[in-house]
């Protein structure tokens, strides 16, 4: 009996030890409530200590108990952390909504305003607005920062949550402020929401010349279909040169960049793409192009960005013909998409694209060979109207950049217009 008792009590203090170290543990843990306790998994860096503190506080001290939604302070969280890798305007978060929005905008129809927005020195910019669309026919250019979306001022806002504002049901109205930088000036813009249908390739006989300009709205799933027949088109009706704008085209699927520069090349790389460990994967060019011999000139600006920006490299370092106009955005990576547990999703920059000769494009941008800006306050001349267009029409047009090209081809007299001609790149082919 005596053993037993000798047994529990010292069962009981073991016991009475761990109430006690516990309580002592819960004490000290609480012993000042802004710094709360926090259990950290073996794998997690100790840096990320600091959010759980933050988001306890929050959770214990905040006054307005109704803004503490764990779904838009769990988004949030992930939008600051995307915003701090500093790959701007292509690596983002997506929210359930819209992760079905992506994958309908590249099928080349959606609702909306009609322009491809990204993140640009942290501030949300009109990277092109698309031909045809409520943003192209208000007069908003690449470039232009936005600045606030029925008067809310938008310009901390995360991006997925400007576009948002900006989207809506079609015929709905949004006011749109932006900043113009070009022209130093602020300019409002009343849009009335549509739906964006786009085609990939659309071209024009160029008035009173032998010049197809082809112009490449956006790297979607039908381009290199819809290119193939616009050549076929075009040759049939007489062209034996080819203007190939992709000025304010952001982009699309990296297998399209490739199938697409392959109908102008005999050979060669189209791009290298590197991965986050430096390993370098050689995308070659596909045989059997449909352009690879007639001579060309390509259009860019500010508003190339992405895919057409692989196109115009590809172009370039292969030496098959001129690239004219301004300095295209600077998107350069690979975005790979990972599908997140509640329906979001992430894309994610794994790799990085550069040109054939190993130029990088992330945050640099694809230079043209011949420099020309196109005028504040001047718009594109597109193929929809040089078909109602005479020569006398072209040679008064606004857009000096497709006129340089054409002049270039020595298809129109010279035009009086400044440019620029890169030292030590040869433009002649």
């Amino acid at each position: 009996m005596n053993k037993f008792i000798k047994a529990v009590l010292i069962a009981f203090s073991l016991l009475m030890l761990v109430v006690v170290s516990f309580a002592g543990g819960v004490l000290f843990a609480n012993n000042d409530f802004l710094k709360p306790g926090v259990v950290r998994a073996a794998d997690q860096p100790a840096e990320f200590e600091v959010f759980w503190q933050v988001w306890n506080i929050v959770q214990n001290h905040f006054v307005d108990r109704s803004a503490l939604d764990p779904q838009a302070l769990t988004y949030g969280a992930i939008n600051g952390l995307i915003t701090a890798l500093g790959d701007e305007g292509h690596t983002r978060f997506l929210t359930p909504e819209e992760v079905a929005d992506q994958q309908t905008s590249i099928s080349g129809k959606f609702y909306g305003i009609g322009a491809h927005v990204g993140v640009e020195n942290g501030l949300p910019v009109i990277v092109a607005p698309f031909d045809g669309s409520p943003a192209a026919k208000a007069g908003i250019k690449a470039g232009d920062i936005i600045l606030e979306v029925n008067g809310e001022d938008v310009t901390t806002l995360p991006l997925n949550e400007v576009v948002d504002r900006i989207r809506g049901e079609e015929g709905t109205e949004v006011t749109i402020a932006v900043f113009r930088p070009d022209s130093d000036e602020s300019l409002e813009f009343k849009l009335v929401r549509a739906e964006i249908k786009i085609p990939a390739a659309l071209w024009a006989m160029a008035p009173g010349t032998k010049v197809a300009v082809i112009r490449m709205t956006q790297f979607n799933a039908n381009l290199d279909d819809e290119l193939k027949k616009t050549v076929k088109e075009a040759e049939a009706a007489g062209a034996t040169q080819f203007v190939v704008d992709v000025r304010n085209n952001p982009g699309g699927l990296l297998e399209q960049a490739v199938k697409v520069t392959s109908e102008f090349l005999k050979d060669g790389n189209v791009l290298l793409q590197e991965d986050a460990q430096g390993k370098r994967e050689t995308f070659e060019v596909k045989p059997g192009g449909v352009a690879t011999d007639i001579p060309i000139v390509v259009l860019i600006n500010r508003g190339s960005a992405s895919a057409a920006e692989i196109f115009a490299g590809a172009i370039q370092d292969n030496k098959r013909g001129t690239v004219l106009g301004e300095t295209t955005f600077g998107t350069g990576t690979v975005l790979q998409p990972f599908e997140l547990d509640d329906g979001s999703g992430l894309l994610l920059g794994t790799s990085q694209w550069l040109t054939p000769q190993g130029r990088l494009i992330r945050k640099q941008g694809i230079e043209p060979d011949v420099e020309v800006k196109l005028p504040v306050g001047a718009t594109m001349t597109t193929p929809p109207e040089l078909e109602t267009m005479t020569q006398a029409d072209l040679l008064k047009s606004e857009d000096i950049q497709l006129l340089k090209a054409l002049e270039h081809l020595k298809a129109i007299p010279e035009v009086s217009i400044e440019s620029e001609t890169k030292p030590g790149v040869d433009t002649s082919k």
